[in-house]
């Protein structure tokens, strides 16, 4: 769903949160085969038994992709994305894990543009148990109120 919403609208601390997606084998076969990332950590059961996980694990990358898709659930169109800073992989994930994501506004910036403002989001993906497995803060491009049409 649309939401039109200036870089001034937004408050830091504003938290959103997502329900639960199982990451399945099938994720981590897909992901493999778009990345080229076929490491045995990822694709072979009976090595990943003799590892200390003692079993396969979800590329961070996988995750990474499934946490930011999943907090996509609003479309902004004053705002786009900007980047990703100090991304982490905290904690593996393995297949039948259910992940599930919390963001909140930590930070507004200004931007060399005048038109635009950064609004920084942090974002933790969290596993059942609520044990956290990713962090990063994704960056939005925002337009300012007046700048283009508002």
């Amino acid at each position: 769903m649309a939401q039109d919403r200036f870089f001034e609208e937004y408050e830091i601390g504003e938290r959103r949160a997502t329900t639960g997606r199982t990451i399945t084998e099938a994720d981590i076969v897909l992901h493999a085969g778009q990345t080229g990332d076929f490491y045995p950590h990822h694709m072979d059961a009976e090595w990943c038994a003799t590892q200390p996980f003692g079993q396969r694990i979800a590329h961070g990358t996988l995750v990474f992709s499934v946490a930011i898709g999943m907090a996509a659930g609003e479309i902004n169109p004053r705002s786009m994305s900007y980047g990703y800073d100090r991304l982490r992989f905290i904690r593996p994930v393995f297949i039948g894990d259910t992940v599930r994501v919390q963001t909140a506004i930590a930070d507004k910036r200004e931007h060399k543009r005048p038109s635009h403002g950064i609004l920084v989001e942090r974002v933790e993906c969290f596993k059942q148990g609520g044990e956290l497995v990713l962090a990063c803060e994704h960056l939005h491009l925002v337009e300012r109120r007046g700048a283009g049409g508002g």
